[in-house]
């Protein structure tokens, strides 16, 4: 192939437009990855964000489960938990059975159960309350992520965020560029014709068109992805699928393997502040019991033994975890043996600088809007310290003025 310019590739179809697409959405196949050395290294005591997006609408009643509450068995008679079946937390509540590893960590104080989290005048539709959640504007929409407009303000650095997975979550795409996004596995190698007439995108032209310089500038956080993570994945080859994206939206191979992809990429020094990965399968209309542990169960082997596996590594103290998910569920159970679309929910934070505890007040089982459980944390005061403590920025330009630090971060 002749060496093409950057403005003849930018109007060619066919394979070349398709690759030009995806290097602008920030998209990094295994095969791209060369070996090179790691150059410039997290320094120990960076803290490191895992966000961890539970899709579906996690129903918080069945993950810390109210146990004493006698509003519970009389809302859910046929799938309600005892105190015997949970681990006990305090204050009438118990974690889900599956989630034993969790329940450790709470014995430890390294985690955090931030109660009733929601946004005012929730939305029931799966894919407008997690937009909400993942551009953390409940009152219109907007096009970026609270992650993205990070990115946006703290320079072009593609390494600062990588989610885990060919495709990238809102939350994690800006105004002016986006998180990378690393798939597991491996795609084909380009020809090195191909190769090489791709590399005149990386140049730039004072006469660019903006579209032309954002190609340009996302081709060049590409080939600093590429050298940064070279040393880190050559070689990891598509894992098994555990079943954590089974029934919704999630990550592209198990939620384990996605973690095992971070912890690797971490005690490497992988220049990465925040990750993100992904667990579908929560949207428990029918059966709900049996299918949420099933669900949490995944989730809890995932992220307790990815904190295990990064307790002996320096960097392994400066981790913190975070999941969510898009609502929580209605209180009553309906004719299936499930719960339908609610509000409020659960969220859990993890990690050696977390304060373990209880934050935020237990919505009430009786004092309902419409049958769902009034919020008592808004989602952004959570985020707002996730961004001053582990993120190290100011929350105010991401996601506006919130309520005072709850206090879950040492």
């Amino acid at each position: 192939m002749n060496v093409v310019t950057r403005r003849r590739f930018l109007v060619a179809s066919g394979t070349a437009g398709v690759a030009a697409a995806a290097v602008a959405a920030g998209y990094v196949s295994w095969s791209e990855l060369q070996h090179k050395a790691i150059a410039d290294p997290l320094a120990t005591g960076t803290p490191i964000l895992v966000i961890v997006t539970l899709y579906g609408g996690n129903d918080g009643l069945g993950a810390v489960i109210p146990y004493a509450d006698p509003a519970y068995r009389a809302a859910r008679p046929d799938f309600a938990y005892s105190e015997a079946e949970v681990h006990p937390l305090g204050d009438g509540l118990g974690l889900n059975p599956a989630m034993t590893g969790m329940a450790t960590l709470w014995s430890n104080k390294q985690l955090a159960i931030i109660r009733g989290v929601g946004y005012p005048n929730p939305d029931h539709s799966h894919f407008r309350s997690m937009d909400i959640w993942q551009s953390a504007s409940p009152a219109a929409p907007v096009n970026t992520g609270w992650i993205g407009r990070w990115l946006d303000l703290s320079g072009d650095d593609p390494t600062r965020a990588v989610n885990i997975g060919s495709v990238l979550p809102p939350l994690a795409v800006g105004a002016k560029g986006a998180a990378a996004a690393l798939p597991l596995g491996r795609s084909a190698t380009l020809p090195v014709s191909l190769a090489n007439a791709f590399s005149a995108l990386a140049k730039s032209d004072p006469v660019d068109t903006p579209f032309q310089a954002m190609v340009a500038a996302s081709y060049r956080s590409e080939r600093t992805v590429d050298a940064t993570f070279a040393g880190v994945v050559d070689g990891v080859d598509e894992p098994a699928d555990d079943g954590s994206a089974a029934g919704s939206a999630g990550g592209q191979s198990g939620l384990s393997a996605q973690f095992d992809m971070v912890a690797r990429c971490i005690k490497a020094g992988v220049p990465t502040t925040v990750y993100t990965v992904s667990l579908g399968g929560f949207d428990t209309h029918a059966d709900e019991k049996g299918t949420q542990q099933t669900q949490l169960g995944l989730l809890d082997t995932a992220l307790t033994g990815f904190l295990g596996q990064l307790s002996a590594d320096p960097r392994g103290r400066d981790v913190v975890v975070m999941a969510y998910s898009e609502f929580g569920r209605r209180v009553g159970a309906n004719a299936s043996n499930g719960t339908d679309h609610g509000t409020a929910g659960p969220m859990f934070v993890a990690g050696v600088p977390v304060n373990g505890g209880f934050y935020g007040d237990q919505p009430s089982l009786t004092d309902l809007v419409d049958a769902d459980l009034k919020s008592t944390v808004d989602f952004r005061t959570v985020y707002a310290e996730l961004l001053a403590k582990v993120i190290r920025t100011d929350p105010q330009p991401i996601v506006g003025g919130t309520a005072a630090p709850l206090g879950f971060l040492l």
